[in-house]
């Protein structure tokens, strides 16, 4: 039997007050993919993220995790998923170590195993040199690192990954992309959003672009160029690029 693809969403829609953030999305990520969910600013990808995770309520359409319908099965879900978030929403008063016991405690893992796995992580993230730096004194790019190591502590089958590398600096990038190549080398699922298209081009084998709450192309890499393009430029090319207003005091 085909196992159920790791997301499915269908006609999927959320509404603020009188604006539509998202408006129709149907979407399907396959198992094992590293899958791009591109859009310009405002596009609809961090609210995508939070109604997977649960963290905002649909205003209608189904979604789907690894089989699992949300909200009826969230708590199967969460047990599942690994999350980055944009903002990283994460304990400022702990250490790195502390937040990641804490997080491993709450996947239910026992008290040893959860802090093997905390040290283990800081390690492998470089931030084991500073054991009682609170995450409140740690940089942009500290706590992105420390956000993936607990996303990993519980060997999710899916990560939903809101502009993981943002604020990382190249050392900790390259670090977090082996790390996920790696998972869905052993078959887990990246589903991840980000401006940085080079990052995108290099890393997924799938793509969505969505735009004004609507997915407006979708498919593998080369299916989204045209000829020789970019990604960068198909990008631009699909979401459609006004020319900027030039400014004659900026001319020379």
């Amino acid at each position: 039997m085909t196992p159920a693809p790791a997301i499915s969403i269908r006609d999927l829609r959320k509404v603020y007050e009188s604006k539509v953030a998202v408006d129709g999305l149907t979407l399907e990520v396959p198992r094992g993919s590293f899958f791009g969910f591109l859009g310009p600013n405002g596009a609809g990808k961090s609210t995508t993220i939070r109604m997977l995770t649960g963290l905002a309520p649909a205003t209608a359409g189904t979604i789907e995790i690894l089989g699992y319908p949300m909200p009826a099965q969230e708590i199967e879900i969460k047990k599942r998923i690994g999350l980055v978030p944009d903002e990283s929403l994460l304990f400022d008063r702990l250490t790195g170590f502390e937040y990641l016991e804490f997080v491993g405690r709450m996947y239910s893992l026992d008290r040893r195993l959860a802090q093997e796995r905390a040290r283990e992580l800081l390690e492998l993230f470089e931030l084991a040199g500073e054991p009682k730096t609170i995450i409140a004194e740690y940089s942009k790019g500290m706590r992105k690192r420390v956000a993936m190591a607990a996303s990993l502590i519980h060997r999710p089958e899916l990560f939903l990954m809101d502009e993981p590398f943002e604020g990382v600096d190249a050392v900790g990038a390259r670090l977090m992309k082996d790390i996920l190549q790696e998972q869905v080398r052993q078959g887990a699922t990246v589903f991840l959003t980000s401006h940085v298209l080079e990052v995108v081009e290099r890393l997924c084998d799938h793509i969505a672009i969505i735009a004004a709450g609507r997915i407006v192309r979708q498919g593998t890499l080369n299916e989204l160029r045209s000829g020789d393009e970019s990604l960068e430029e198909s990008f631009v090319r699909i979401v459609g690029f006004r020319e900027h207003q030039r400014l004659e005091w900026l001319e020379r």
